[in-house]
Protein backbone atom coordinates (compact mmCIF):
# COMPACT_ATOMS: atom_id res chain seq x y z
CA UNK A 1 0.00 0.00 0.00
CA UNK A 2 1.06 3.65 -0.52
CA UNK A 3 3.11 4.85 1.82
CA UNK A 4 1.77 7.22 4.71
CA UNK A 5 2.94 10.69 5.22
CA UNK A 6 3.57 10.39 9.00
CA UNK A 7 6.33 7.57 7.25
CA UNK A 8 8.02 10.93 5.18
CA UNK A 9 8.25 13.17 8.60
CA UNK A 10 12.12 13.19 9.51
CA UNK A 11 14.44 15.66 11.40
CA UNK A 12 15.11 19.17 9.34
CA UNK A 13 18.37 19.58 10.41
CA UNK A 14 19.71 16.23 8.97
CA UNK A 15 17.98 16.23 5.87
CA UNK A 16 19.51 19.35 4.73
CA UNK A 17 22.77 17.80 5.91
CA UNK A 18 22.31 14.50 3.81
CA UNK A 19 21.68 17.16 0.95
CA UNK A 20 24.30 19.37 1.17
CA UNK A 21 26.62 16.29 1.02
CA UNK A 22 24.52 14.66 -2.13
CA UNK A 23 24.79 17.88 -3.64
CA UNK A 24 28.77 18.16 -3.43
CA UNK A 25 29.15 14.63 -4.43
CA UNK A 26 27.21 15.67 -7.26
CA UNK A 27 29.43 18.55 -8.36
CA UNK A 28 32.79 16.32 -7.54
CA UNK A 29 31.41 13.70 -10.12
CA UNK A 30 31.21 16.94 -12.64
CA UNK A 31 34.39 17.99 -12.27
CA UNK A 32 36.06 14.88 -12.40
CA UNK A 33 33.45 14.12 -15.50
CA UNK A 34 32.18 11.28 -13.51
CA UNK A 35 28.51 12.25 -14.71
CA UNK A 36 27.63 13.98 -18.18
CA UNK A 37 24.47 15.48 -18.38
CA UNK A 38 22.11 16.05 -20.90
CA UNK A 39 22.20 20.01 -22.46
CA UNK A 40 18.67 20.66 -21.52
CA UNK A 41 18.99 20.38 -18.00
CA UNK A 42 22.07 22.39 -17.09
CA UNK A 43 22.75 25.59 -16.88
CA UNK A 44 25.19 27.99 -16.72
CA UNK A 45 26.13 29.59 -13.16
CA UNK A 46 27.95 33.08 -12.81
CA UNK A 47 31.17 31.84 -12.85
CA UNK A 48 30.94 29.41 -16.12
CA UNK A 49 30.55 26.27 -14.85
CA UNK A 50 27.75 24.08 -15.34
CA UNK A 51 24.88 23.07 -12.94
CA UNK A 52 21.95 20.95 -12.63
CA UNK A 53 18.13 23.48 -13.94
CA UNK A 54 15.89 23.41 -11.45
CA UNK A 55 13.13 21.08 -12.25
CA UNK A 56 9.68 22.66 -11.84
CA UNK A 57 7.37 19.92 -10.60
CA UNK A 58 3.29 19.97 -10.32
CA UNK A 59 1.15 18.04 -8.49
CA UNK A 60 -2.28 16.73 -10.26
CA UNK A 61 -4.50 14.68 -7.46
CA UNK A 62 -3.88 15.82 -3.93
CA UNK A 63 -4.93 13.00 -1.94
CA UNK A 64 -2.48 11.08 0.23
CA UNK A 65 -0.91 9.28 -2.96
CA UNK A 66 -0.66 12.27 -4.62
CA UNK A 67 0.85 13.51 -1.47
CA UNK A 68 3.23 10.90 -0.47
CA UNK A 69 4.70 10.51 -4.26
CA UNK A 70 5.08 14.95 -4.00
CA UNK A 71 7.58 13.74 -1.16
CA UNK A 72 9.03 11.17 -2.84
CA UNK A 73 9.67 13.48 -5.80
CA UNK A 74 11.34 16.24 -3.61
CA UNK A 75 13.77 13.80 -2.09
CA UNK A 76 14.59 12.05 -5.74
CA UNK A 77 16.41 15.35 -6.39
CA UNK A 78 18.29 18.35 -5.27
CA UNK A 79 17.08 20.94 -7.75
CA UNK A 80 13.54 20.35 -7.77
CA UNK A 81 10.75 22.26 -6.48
CA UNK A 82 6.80 22.45 -6.04
CA UNK A 83 5.86 25.17 -8.04
CA UNK A 84 2.26 24.28 -8.76
CA UNK A 85 -1.25 22.05 -7.26
CA UNK A 86 -4.11 20.80 -8.83
CA UNK A 87 -7.22 19.07 -6.99
CA UNK A 88 -10.91 18.82 -7.74
CA UNK A 89 -11.43 19.56 -4.00
CA UNK A 90 -9.65 22.79 -2.47
CA UNK A 91 -9.57 21.42 1.12
CA UNK A 92 -7.86 18.27 -0.42
CA UNK A 93 -4.75 20.68 -2.16
CA UNK A 94 -4.61 22.84 1.22
CA UNK A 95 -4.49 19.66 3.40
CA UNK A 96 -1.43 18.32 1.15
CA UNK A 97 0.31 21.89 0.76
CA UNK A 98 0.14 22.35 4.71
CA UNK A 99 1.45 18.92 5.43
CA UNK A 100 4.33 19.12 2.46
CA UNK A 101 5.49 22.59 4.03
CA UNK A 102 5.69 20.65 7.20
CA UNK A 103 8.62 18.24 5.77
CA UNK A 104 10.60 20.38 3.23
CA UNK A 105 11.51 24.19 3.69
CA UNK A 106 10.94 27.44 1.11
CA UNK A 107 13.74 25.89 -1.23
CA UNK A 108 11.39 22.69 -2.22
CA UNK A 109 7.81 24.27 -1.85
CA UNK A 110 6.88 27.74 -3.63
CA UNK A 111 3.53 27.04 -4.70
CA UNK A 112 1.89 30.40 -4.08
CA UNK A 113 -2.39 31.05 -3.82
CA UNK A 114 -1.61 31.95 -7.66
CA UNK A 115 -0.56 28.52 -8.82
CA UNK A 116 -3.49 26.55 -6.42
CA UNK A 117 -5.58 25.27 -9.00
CA UNK A 118 -9.08 24.05 -7.85
CA UNK A 119 -12.08 22.29 -9.75
CA UNK A 120 -12.64 20.29 -12.45
CA UNK A 121 -10.21 21.04 -15.52
CA UNK A 122 -7.76 22.77 -13.47
CA UNK A 123 -4.95 20.11 -14.13
CA UNK A 124 -3.98 22.30 -17.48
CA UNK A 125 -2.99 25.03 -15.36
CA UNK A 126 -0.84 22.99 -13.04
CA UNK A 127 0.89 20.73 -15.79
CA UNK A 128 1.41 24.13 -17.62
CA UNK A 129 3.31 25.35 -14.86
CA UNK A 130 5.61 22.67 -14.32
CA UNK A 131 8.77 20.96 -16.40
CA UNK A 132 7.90 17.44 -14.36
CA UNK A 133 4.48 16.38 -13.06
CA UNK A 134 2.51 13.73 -10.62
CA UNK A 135 -0.91 12.47 -12.25
CA UNK A 136 -2.27 11.13 -9.06
CA UNK A 137 -6.04 11.63 -9.15
CA UNK A 138 -9.05 9.17 -9.22
CA UNK A 139 -7.46 6.77 -11.81
CA UNK A 140 -10.80 8.10 -14.86
CA UNK A 141 -9.27 10.97 -15.37
CA UNK A 142 -5.45 9.76 -15.75
CA UNK A 143 -5.87 9.17 -19.62
CA UNK A 144 -6.83 12.85 -20.17
CA UNK A 145 -4.23 14.61 -17.73
CA UNK A 146 -1.30 12.12 -19.27
CA UNK A 147 -2.47 12.79 -22.82
CA UNK A 148 -2.54 16.47 -21.82
CA UNK A 149 0.89 16.70 -20.04
CA UNK A 150 2.70 14.82 -22.87
CA UNK A 151 1.35 17.06 -25.52
CA UNK A 152 3.05 19.44 -23.32
CA UNK A 153 6.05 17.89 -23.41
CA UNK A 154 6.37 17.04 -19.99
CA UNK A 155 8.18 14.26 -17.84
CA UNK A 156 5.46 12.13 -15.77
CA UNK A 157 5.05 10.38 -12.83
CA UNK A 158 1.42 8.30 -13.19
CA UNK A 159 0.01 6.50 -10.40
CA UNK A 160 -1.54 2.85 -11.60
CA UNK A 161 -4.08 2.03 -13.01
CA UNK A 162 -3.95 4.27 -15.89
CA UNK A 163 -7.08 3.77 -17.06
CA UNK A 164 -11.13 2.63 -16.11
CA UNK A 165 -12.19 1.66 -19.29
CA UNK A 166 -11.22 0.92 -22.71
CA UNK A 167 -11.26 3.74 -24.30
CA UNK A 168 -8.79 5.41 -21.84
CA UNK A 169 -6.53 2.62 -22.50
CA UNK A 170 -6.29 3.33 -26.30
CA UNK A 171 -5.49 7.08 -25.16
CA UNK A 172 -2.76 5.92 -22.68
CA UNK A 173 -1.08 4.11 -25.40
CA UNK A 174 -1.04 6.28 -27.90
CA UNK A 175 0.15 9.42 -25.33
CA UNK A 176 2.61 6.63 -24.97
CA UNK A 177 4.09 6.22 -28.04
CA UNK A 178 4.13 9.98 -28.26
CA UNK A 179 6.41 10.66 -24.81
CA UNK A 180 8.66 8.19 -26.59
CA UNK A 181 8.68 9.84 -29.98
CA UNK A 182 9.18 13.29 -28.10
CA UNK A 183 12.02 11.37 -25.42
CA UNK A 184 9.74 12.32 -22.47
CA UNK A 185 10.47 10.17 -19.04
CA UNK A 186 7.12 8.00 -17.99
CA UNK A 187 7.36 6.17 -14.45
CA UNK A 188 4.29 4.13 -13.86
CA UNK A 189 3.20 3.54 -9.78
CA UNK A 190 3.59 -0.20 -10.68
CA UNK A 191 6.61 -0.22 -7.40
CA UNK A 192 7.20 -3.94 -7.38
CA UNK A 193 9.23 -3.68 -10.83
CA UNK A 194 11.62 -1.35 -8.83
CA UNK A 195 12.03 -3.12 -5.82
CA UNK A 196 15.07 -5.27 -5.51
CA UNK A 197 13.13 -8.58 -4.32
CA UNK A 198 10.65 -8.90 -7.33
CA UNK A 199 13.77 -7.46 -9.76
CA UNK A 200 16.28 -10.63 -7.93
CA UNK A 201 13.33 -13.12 -8.64
CA UNK A 202 12.92 -12.10 -12.43
CA UNK A 203 16.08 -12.50 -13.03
CA UNK A 204 16.31 -15.66 -12.25
CA UNK A 205 13.01 -16.83 -13.77
CA UNK A 206 14.24 -14.85 -16.93
CA UNK A 207 17.75 -16.82 -17.27
CA UNK A 208 15.21 -20.15 -16.24
CA UNK A 209 15.46 -20.88 -12.66
CA UNK A 210 12.01 -22.24 -12.42
CA UNK A 211 11.87 -23.47 -16.17
CA UNK A 212 8.71 -22.14 -18.17
CA UNK A 213 5.90 -20.87 -16.02
CA UNK A 214 2.78 -23.26 -16.71
CA UNK A 215 0.59 -21.54 -13.71
CA UNK A 216 0.32 -18.77 -11.16
CA UNK A 217 -1.82 -17.75 -8.19
CA UNK A 218 -1.82 -13.88 -7.94
CA UNK A 219 -3.85 -12.59 -4.59
CA UNK A 220 -4.86 -9.12 -3.22
CA UNK A 221 -6.83 -10.08 -0.54
CA UNK A 222 -7.56 -8.00 2.37
CA UNK A 223 -10.16 -5.64 4.39
CA UNK A 224 -11.54 -2.92 2.35
CA UNK A 225 -10.89 0.78 2.53
CA UNK A 226 -12.83 3.67 3.69
CA UNK A 227 -15.72 4.90 3.50
CA UNK A 228 -17.11 8.99 3.37
CA UNK A 229 -20.93 9.12 4.87
CA UNK A 230 -22.90 11.30 2.73
CA UNK A 231 -22.95 14.98 3.48
CA UNK A 232 -26.56 17.01 3.40
CA UNK A 233 -24.40 19.91 1.09
CA UNK A 234 -22.90 17.51 -1.58
CA UNK A 235 -24.32 16.99 -5.06
CA UNK A 236 -24.11 13.70 -6.18
CA UNK A 237 -21.23 14.40 -8.41
CA UNK A 238 -19.75 15.62 -5.20
CA UNK A 239 -20.41 12.51 -2.82
CA UNK A 240 -18.86 10.34 -6.08
CA UNK A 241 -15.89 12.01 -6.25
CA UNK A 242 -16.04 12.11 -2.25
CA UNK A 243 -16.31 8.19 -2.81
CA UNK A 244 -14.24 7.45 -5.55
CA UNK A 245 -13.34 3.97 -5.01
CA UNK A 246 -16.96 2.70 -4.89
CA UNK A 247 -17.77 4.08 -8.94
CA UNK A 248 -16.23 2.59 -11.75
CA UNK A 249 -15.69 5.35 -13.67
CA UNK A 250 -14.05 7.01 -11.27
CA UNK A 251 -11.59 3.80 -9.89
CA UNK A 252 -12.97 1.05 -11.79
CA UNK A 253 -13.43 -1.63 -8.93
CA UNK A 254 -10.75 -3.29 -6.26
CA UNK A 255 -9.60 -5.69 -8.90
CA UNK A 256 -8.29 -2.40 -10.76
CA UNK A 257 -6.99 -0.33 -8.45
CA UNK A 258 -5.24 -2.66 -5.93
CA UNK A 259 -5.10 -5.91 -7.63
CA UNK A 260 -3.22 -4.74 -10.85
CA UNK A 261 0.08 -4.80 -9.07
CA UNK A 262 -0.62 -8.95 -8.63
CA UNK A 263 -1.62 -8.95 -12.51
CA UNK A 264 0.87 -6.74 -13.27
CA UNK A 265 3.74 -9.41 -11.65
CA UNK A 266 2.13 -11.86 -13.53
CA UNK A 267 2.26 -10.06 -16.87
CA UNK A 268 5.80 -9.34 -16.43
CA UNK A 269 6.78 -12.62 -14.96
CA UNK A 270 5.68 -14.53 -17.46
CA UNK A 271 6.41 -12.27 -20.40
CA UNK A 272 3.05 -11.98 -21.80
CA UNK A 273 -0.06 -10.60 -21.95
CA UNK A 274 -3.57 -12.78 -21.68
CA UNK A 275 -5.14 -13.91 -24.65
CA UNK A 276 -8.47 -14.43 -22.58
CA UNK A 277 -10.25 -14.32 -19.35
CA UNK A 278 -12.82 -15.57 -17.51
CA UNK A 279 -14.33 -15.68 -14.15
CA UNK A 280 -16.80 -14.58 -11.34
CA UNK A 281 -17.65 -12.27 -8.08
CA UNK A 282 -19.83 -10.42 -6.46
CA UNK A 283 -21.04 -8.40 -3.36
CA UNK A 284 -21.71 -10.55 -0.16
CA UNK A 285 -20.47 -8.09 2.90
CA UNK A 286 -19.56 -4.99 1.43
CA UNK A 287 -23.74 -4.41 -0.28
CA UNK A 288 -24.81 -1.22 1.30
CA UNK A 289 -25.98 1.87 -0.23
CA UNK A 290 -23.01 3.17 0.56
CA UNK A 291 -20.90 0.65 -1.07
CA UNK A 292 -21.34 2.10 -4.70
CA UNK A 293 -21.56 -0.22 -7.50
CA UNK A 294 -18.33 -2.37 -7.13
CA UNK A 295 -18.12 -5.65 -6.14
CA UNK A 296 -16.40 -7.09 -2.93
CA UNK A 297 -14.69 -10.43 -4.37
CA UNK A 298 -13.43 -11.22 -7.85
CA UNK A 299 -12.22 -14.56 -9.33
CA UNK A 300 -10.55 -14.62 -12.47
CA UNK A 301 -8.84 -16.79 -15.01
CA UNK A 302 -6.59 -15.82 -17.24
CA UNK A 303 -5.15 -18.04 -19.90
CA UNK A 304 -1.68 -16.68 -21.62
CA UNK A 305 -0.54 -17.32 -25.47
CA UNK A 306 2.16 -20.05 -24.26
CA UNK A 307 -0.33 -22.14 -22.15
CA UNK A 308 0.41 -20.89 -18.60
CA UNK A 309 -3.11 -20.69 -16.71
CA UNK A 310 -3.01 -17.84 -13.79
CA UNK A 311 -6.12 -17.95 -10.94
CA UNK A 312 -6.26 -14.37 -9.93
CA UNK A 313 -8.12 -13.42 -6.49
CA UNK A 314 -9.28 -9.85 -4.76
CA UNK A 315 -11.17 -9.88 -2.03
CA UNK A 316 -12.52 -6.46 0.82
CA UNK A 317 -14.17 -8.14 3.40
CA UNK A 318 -13.05 -8.14 6.88
CA UNK A 319 -12.42 -10.57 9.10
CA UNK A 320 -10.85 -13.26 6.47
CA UNK A 321 -7.34 -14.14 5.44
CA UNK A 322 -5.25 -11.65 4.25
CA UNK A 323 -2.98 -12.00 1.39
CA UNK A 324 -0.87 -9.72 -1.19
CA UNK A 325 1.41 -12.45 -3.07
CA UNK A 326 2.01 -13.83 -6.40
CA UNK A 327 2.86 -17.60 -6.51
CA UNK A 328 4.19 -19.04 -10.15
CA UNK A 329 5.11 -23.02 -10.84
CA UNK A 330 7.22 -23.58 -13.45
CA UNK A 331 8.52 -26.84 -15.39
CA UNK A 332 11.93 -26.87 -13.15
CA UNK A 333 10.67 -25.24 -9.90
CA UNK A 334 8.46 -22.86 -8.29
CA UNK A 335 8.72 -18.91 -7.17
CA UNK A 336 7.05 -17.47 -4.49
CA UNK A 337 6.79 -13.01 -3.97
CA UNK A 338 5.07 -10.74 -1.28
CA UNK A 339 5.05 -7.76 0.59
CA UNK A 340 8.05 -5.41 0.67
CA UNK A 341 11.24 -8.04 0.98
CA UNK A 342 10.46 -11.43 0.59
CA UNK A 343 11.15 -13.57 -2.76
CA UNK A 344 11.94 -17.42 -2.86
CA UNK A 345 12.62 -19.96 -5.63
CA UNK A 346 12.37 -23.75 -4.90
CA UNK A 347 13.10 -26.44 -7.13
CA UNK A 348 10.55 -28.98 -7.74
CA UNK A 349 12.43 -31.02 -5.23
CA UNK A 350 11.41 -28.05 -2.19
CA UNK A 351 14.89 -27.17 -2.29
CA UNK A 352 16.13 -23.34 -2.18
CA UNK A 353 17.29 -21.74 -5.18
CA UNK A 354 16.91 -18.06 -4.41
CA UNK A 355 15.93 -16.58 -1.04
CA UNK A 356 15.47 -13.26 -0.63
CA UNK A 357 14.98 -11.51 2.57
CA UNK A 358 15.68 -7.68 2.63
CA UNK A 359 14.84 -5.78 5.86
CA UNK A 360 17.34 -3.55 4.31
CA UNK A 361 16.45 -3.09 0.96
CA UNK A 362 14.83 0.99 -0.10
CA UNK A 363 11.86 1.54 -0.50
CA UNK A 364 10.67 0.94 -4.32
CA UNK A 365 8.26 3.74 -4.30
CA UNK A 366 11.37 6.33 -3.35
CA UNK A 367 13.25 4.19 -6.25
CA UNK A 368 10.51 4.72 -8.34
CA UNK A 369 11.00 8.49 -8.60
CA UNK A 370 14.74 7.98 -8.20
CA UNK A 371 14.89 6.77 -11.39
CA UNK A 372 12.65 8.91 -13.22
CA UNK A 373 15.10 12.16 -12.12
CA UNK A 374 17.96 10.58 -12.96
CA UNK A 375 16.29 9.60 -16.68
CA UNK A 376 15.58 13.15 -16.83
CA UNK A 377 19.23 14.32 -15.65
CA UNK A 378 20.75 12.45 -18.18
CA UNK A 379 22.27 10.09 -15.96
CA UNK A 380 20.49 6.84 -16.90
CA UNK A 381 18.63 4.96 -19.68
CA UNK A 382 15.37 6.60 -21.19
CA UNK A 383 12.67 5.61 -19.15
CA UNK A 384 9.08 4.91 -20.62
CA UNK A 385 6.38 2.52 -18.43
CA UNK A 386 3.62 3.71 -20.32
CA UNK A 387 3.27 0.34 -22.89
CA UNK A 388 3.28 -2.22 -19.68
CA UNK A 389 1.44 0.38 -17.46
CA UNK A 390 -1.29 0.34 -20.17
CA UNK A 391 -1.68 -3.50 -20.39
CA UNK A 392 -1.49 -4.44 -17.01
CA UNK A 393 -4.49 -1.93 -16.35
CA UNK A 394 -5.86 -3.57 -19.46
CA UNK A 395 -5.76 -7.25 -17.93
CA UNK A 396 -7.54 -6.34 -15.18
CA UNK A 397 -10.09 -4.30 -16.89
CA UNK A 398 -10.33 -7.73 -18.85
CA UNK A 399 -10.70 -9.80 -15.40
CA UNK A 400 -13.53 -6.83 -14.68
CA UNK A 401 -15.51 -7.31 -17.57
CA UNK A 402 -15.17 -10.92 -17.35
CA UNK A 403 -16.87 -11.32 -13.40
CA UNK A 404 -19.20 -8.47 -14.36
CA UNK A 405 -20.63 -10.80 -17.35
CA UNK A 406 -19.88 -13.75 -16.11
CA UNK A 407 -19.01 -14.55 -20.12
CA UNK A 408 -15.56 -15.57 -20.96
CA UNK A 409 -13.86 -12.28 -22.96
CA UNK A 410 -11.20 -12.52 -25.61
CA UNK A 411 -8.29 -9.83 -25.03
CA UNK A 412 -8.91 -9.34 -29.28
CA UNK A 413 -12.64 -8.84 -28.29
CA UNK A 414 -12.33 -5.83 -25.45
CA UNK A 415 -9.62 -4.35 -26.71
CA UNK A 416 -12.06 -3.76 -30.58
CA UNK A 417 -15.14 -2.60 -28.48
CA UNK A 418 -15.66 1.05 -27.44
CA UNK A 419 -16.52 0.29 -24.00
CA UNK A 420 -16.40 4.36 -22.24
CA UNK A 421 -17.83 5.33 -19.05
CA UNK A 422 -15.62 8.09 -18.29
CA UNK A 423 -17.07 11.97 -19.45
CA UNK A 424 -14.65 14.41 -20.71
CA UNK A 425 -13.28 16.13 -17.53
CA UNK A 426 -13.15 19.49 -19.31
CA UNK A 427 -17.39 19.36 -19.31
CA UNK A 428 -17.93 18.25 -15.93
CA UNK A 429 -19.39 20.12 -12.79
CA UNK A 430 -20.34 19.79 -9.39
CA UNK A 431 -24.03 19.93 -11.03
CA UNK A 432 -23.17 17.55 -13.46
CA UNK A 433 -25.13 14.08 -14.41
CA UNK A 434 -23.00 11.46 -13.27
CA UNK A 435 -22.13 8.45 -15.09
CA UNK A 436 -23.34 5.98 -12.38
CA UNK A 437 -27.10 6.91 -11.22
CA UNK A 438 -28.71 5.85 -8.60
CA UNK A 439 -32.68 4.90 -7.73
CA UNK A 440 -34.93 7.01 -6.05
CA UNK A 441 -34.20 4.75 -2.55
CA UNK A 442 -30.15 5.67 -3.24
CA UNK A 443 -29.08 2.11 -4.60
CA UNK A 444 -27.04 2.08 -7.18
CA UNK A 445 -26.93 -0.19 -10.48
CA UNK A 446 -25.19 -3.48 -9.84
CA UNK A 447 -23.66 -5.50 -12.56
CA UNK A 448 -25.18 -9.11 -12.99
CA UNK A 449 -23.69 -12.22 -14.34
CA UNK A 450 -25.40 -13.78 -17.32
CA UNK A 451 -27.12 -10.61 -17.74
CA UNK A 452 -24.75 -7.66 -17.69
CA UNK A 453 -22.75 -7.60 -21.59
CA UNK A 454 -19.94 -5.64 -22.61
CA UNK A 455 -19.04 -7.48 -26.04
CA UNK A 456 -21.68 -7.31 -28.94
CA UNK A 457 -22.67 -11.35 -29.83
Amino acid sequence: MPLKISEFKHNIMEEKKSISRRSFVKESSLITGGVLLAPSVLMASNSGSKKEKMLKLAVVGCGGRGTGAAVQALKADDNVKLVAMSDAFKDNLEKSLTNLSKIFDSGKIDVPPTKQFSGFGSYKKAIDEADVVILATPPGFRPQHFEYAISQGKHVFMEKPVATDVVGIKKVLKAAKMAKEKQLNVVVGLQRRYQKSYLAAYEKIKNGAIGKITSGQVYWNSGGVWVRPRQEQWTEMEYQMRNWYYFNWLCGDHILEQHIHNIDVANWFIGELPVRAQGMGGRQVRNGKDHGEIFDHHFVEFEYPGGAIVSSQCRHQRGCLTRVAENFQGTKGTSNTKGKVYATLKSLDGSIIYDHNGEDDPSPYQIEHDQLFQAIRGQRDYINNGDYGANSTMTAILGRMATYSGKQITWEQAMNSDYQIVPDEDTLSWDSLTPTICDKHGNYPIPTPGKTNFIKS
